[in-house]
């Protein structure tokens, strides 16, 4: 993968027909080879690795955002446990 283009392992370039998100650090892509003599279905692994610069957003902006997409359940568990502060 470079940029983002996928390639098969016969070198010709792939297109990715399907994404399977299994967190928002981590992804399977499932591929196709775009050469019809190869047909290559595959699935590749994308994942975060590490930062190279840490995000522009204040803590307080990033604090926000994680608790909007807890359920219901986390917001009160995380509720009850800020209480004892």
């Amino acid at each position: 993968m470079a940029g983002n283009k996928i390639h098969c392992g016969c070198g010709e370039r792939a297109v990715i027909k399907k994404t399977n998100r299994l967190s928002n650090d981590c992804a399977d892509l499932y591929c196709e080879c775009k050469n019809r003599e190869c047909g290559h279905n595959f699935v590749m692994s994308l994942y975060f690795s590490h930062t190279l610069s840490p995000s522009a957003k204040s803590t307080e902006n990033l604090a926000i955002h994680l608790i909007r997409v807890l359920s219901p359940q986390g917001r009160t568990s995380l509720k009850q446990q800020l209480a004892l502060f």
